[in-house]
């Protein structure tokens, strides 16, 4: 029978060191060195691992979507540390701000791409 006690989400890096720094010091999350990579304590107590790979290739679909309330004030706060919005040229309504307003248009939430340093995709959402 299958009966798991927990699950998680993984994705590779190529750079162990960078992806560190990144998730911990950039975005100030809790990470763990873990057996051959790191796990991240996610808001809201999930975890996800991330291992290092040498033939990596970043994924090409969003792998950590971080749920805030002022997409605003944390599109701001992810610039002061750095970290820029990815504009795609076929995503429609996108602001100053790199935020494609959803909301706004009837399309779904706010939300704004941006890459770790393995150029994964990860999103800010309202």
């Amino acid at each position: 029978m299958f009966s798991p006690k927990s699950a998680y989400s993984g994705f590779s890096v190529d750079d162990l060191a960078k992806a560190k720094e990144f998730y911990s010091a950039t975005l100030g999350l809790r990470v763990d060195a873990e057996g051959v990579g790191a796990r991240i304590h996610l808001p809201g107590g999930g975890t996800v691992f991330f291992y290092p790979k040498p033939d990596h290739q970043p994924a090409s679909f969003t792998i950590l979507n971080f749920e805030v309330d002022d997409i605003n004030a944390a599109v701001d706060d992810l610039a002061a540390r750095g970290v820029h919005l990815e504009r795609y040229e076929d995503i429609p309504h996108v602001d100053e701000q790199g935020v494609m307003r959803g909301r706004a248009n009837n399309m779904g939430p706010d939300i704004g791409w941006f890459l770790d340093p393995a150029r994964n995709v990860l999103s800010v959402i309202h």
